[in-house]
């Protein structure tokens, strides 16, 4: 990136970081005080009174409060994520396709979550080790949504199509050959329909395993560059990383759910409440869980990043192509704005990804090895 690039990237980084801190910060405090001054009692009394089904009055609840922080947040998610996409360059979508996508993923997630939440409030009430349960059934649920999410959730937003014959093909196909690596399909999808942004990612498991490719990435990148990032896709799964990153969730899940259940028994009585099954004082666990996910973020970054290094390093060994990997680098980061020394504390405590200046620094140092 030019100077007046790299300053651009600087301000888009800085504006999306103190957004990021900002909400986060915002809801924590607006579930506290939803507890603390009563309103969730009274909402939760308002839902028994539409129905005496606690499983109805659950959903009645989690409804009316999920569609209350929506409309708060909606003003400055179109701000942040419409206004600000569009004045730096970044957005292709008109503010209807905005609103639609917003309110088809809030109709996806609430689809998804809904029997979750119904089966974990079934535990709560009837056992005092609800996190046990509660921790196994997101764990099979989270391993089936990865093995579906290929074929029946991401399609909901895009359109995937079976990469055509030429030489981004043949390459591909080369270093699944020399990799030793059997993949149901290498596909393109339409990213540009919502961002000019470029992006790669390998989705699914088992059978529905497959490379996706961003149609932005396709059009701006040479084929070298593209097989760069395919075999950095393709260092994940030799890597391991997959099944690693299953594992570490799984592990994390148990961790989270025990934690939040101790720290959850403590809070009752402060906020007047006297059962954990008492649907007022679920907001309560939720803070719990986002505050411990706030405090573990810089362990499960470290361990992204370190990952992110070995895939570079495996693709670096698979094309033997330096060159092809610091441009396809560089151009990742002009065409996505990102900033290539972003702030250190930020990176250390949320960032999945090392910057592309430490990426770059990491493969030469590598390439000399």
């Amino acid at each position: 990136m030019n100077d007046e690039r790299k300053k651009l990237a600087r301000k888009y980084s800085k504006i999306n970081q103190i957004v990021t801190l900002s909400e986060t910060a915002l809801k924590i405090i607006l579930m506290i005080l939803f507890i603390a001054t009563g309103l969730s009692k009274s909402l939760e009394r308002f839902s028994f009174s539409i129905a005496s089904n606690k499983y109805v009055a659950l959903i009645i609840f989690i409804s009316l409060a999920g569609m209350a922080v929506f409309l708060i947040f909606l003003p400055a998610g179109y701000y942040f994520n419409f206004r600000l996409e569009h004045r730096f360059g970044l957005s292709n979508q008109t503010f209807g396709q905005w609103l639609k996508e917003n309110l088809k993923s809030n109709a996806v997630v609430a689809l998804l979550t809904v029997p979750l939440l119904l089966i974990f409030y079934w535990f709560i009430s009837n056992s005092d080790n609800w996190w046990i349960y509660t921790a196994l059934i997101i764990s099979i649920y989270s391993v089936i949504l990865a093995q579906l999410a290929p074929v029946l959730i991401f399609p909901l937003f895009y359109k995937f199509t079976a990469l055509e014959d030429g030489e981004i093909k043949s390459r591909i196909l080369e270093l699944c050959r020399k990799a030793d690596f059997r993949v149901n399909g290498v596909y393109s999808f339409n990213m540009s329909k919502t961002t000019k942004k470029a992006n790669a990612a390998f989705t699914g498991i088992g059978k529905t395993k497959r490379i996706i490719l961003a149609d932005t990435l396709i059009e701006n990148f040479t084929p070298e560059e593209i097989e760069t990032v395919f075999a950095h896709e393709l260092g994940h799964y030799k890597k391991k990383h997959i099944m690693k990153n299953i594992l570490i969730s799984l592990i994390s899940i148990f961790l989270f759910l025990y934690l939040a259940s101790e720290i959850y028994k403590l809070g009752l009585p402060i906020f007047g409440f006297t059962s954990p099954s008492e649907i007022a004082a679920l907001p309560l666990l939720g803070v719990i869980i986002t505050v411990l996910f706030l405090l573990f973020s810089p362990l499960s970054s470290s361990i992204s990043r370190k990952f992110e290094f070995e895939a570079d390093n495996y693709a670096l060994v698979m094309t033997g192509n330096l060159n092809a990997f610091i441009s396809t680098f560089r151009k990742l980061a002009d065409q996505n704005l990102a900033d290539e020394e972003p702030n250190k504390i930020y990176e250390f405590w949320f960032h999945s990804h090392p910057s592309i200046k430490k990426r770059i620094e990491a493969a030469q140092l590598f390439q000399k090895i």
